[in-house]
């Protein structure tokens, strides 16, 4: 004859206190990724004329800073500093046939790794300004860096044969763009400006209690991954 055995009821003990061994230990928490110095962006001249493209492309107004002042700058020094930089997520070997490259892929492959595409790309637009302006790039007026980043969108802009300009028109517009809107924990989007902009609640840990509410205007505070004293 078959029994049925009936478990006891089990009750989950609360947590009032964590236990000092499972602690999270100062080396465990999150570090801000800048605090080094510049590592690749060495150059004062190279900053500046970075500064003076990146400050057109997100230029301040009432709505919030400009991407130099929200931290874009350190922000791509890591980046140029790391994985990114060395290019460890792209394939960098030579294409079979690089005539047919462009057309399969849609847009040209680089061999140089994004650090070596800005060092270069800087040094050529110093190089331009000197050339057509007898200055530096950074000394331009607001109208003439407007006239060179729209001309260089379009790849009317000649760099020299070392620099695709439309190319490198689309790294930096794609860098600042992450700068702004990346956890500040990387360098940029400083006091949290970008989110702040758009409204993004940041890297808070539970959103279920706000889930059901729409077209609700929560007046959170953004949170970063940057850990608070």
């Amino acid at each position: 004859m078959a029994s049925l055995a009936v478990a006891p009821q089990l009750r989950a003990k609360e947590l009032h206190n964590v236990p000092l061994s499972t602690q999270m230990s100062p080396d465990h928490l999150p570090q801000p990724a800048w605090q080094q110095g510049y590592q690749v962006l060495i150059s004062p001249l190279d900053r500046q004329n970075l500064a003076a493209i990146f400050d057109r492309l997100i230029p301040a107004d009432n709505l919030g800073p400009a991407a130099s002042e929200a931290g874009a700058i350190e922000f791509l020094d890591n980046q140029l500093a790391g994985d990114y930089g060395t290019g460890a997520a792209l394939y960098l070997a030579a294409p079979l046939h690089p005539e047919n490259e462009e057309k399969i892929m849609g847009s040209p492959q680089f061999l140089a790794t994004p650090k070596e595409r800005y060092l270069t790309g800087l040094t050529a637009l110093e190089n331009w300004a000197q050339k057509n302006h007898q200055a530096s790039f950074h000394t331009l007026t607001a109208p003439q860096i407007d006239e060179f980043l729209t001309n260089m969108e379009d790849g009317k802009i000649d760099l020299g044969r070392e620099v695709n300009s439309q190319a490198f028109f689309e790294l930096m517009l794609q860098n600042a763009r992450e700068s702004y809107l990346a956890d500040p924990i990387y360098g940029g989007n400083k006091n949290m400006a970008g989110w702040k902009m758009i409204g993004f609640p940041g890297a808070r840990y539970d959103y279920r209690p706000y889930i059901t509410r729409r077209n609700e205007n929560l007046a959170l505070i953004p949170v970063s991954l940057i850990p608070n004293d």
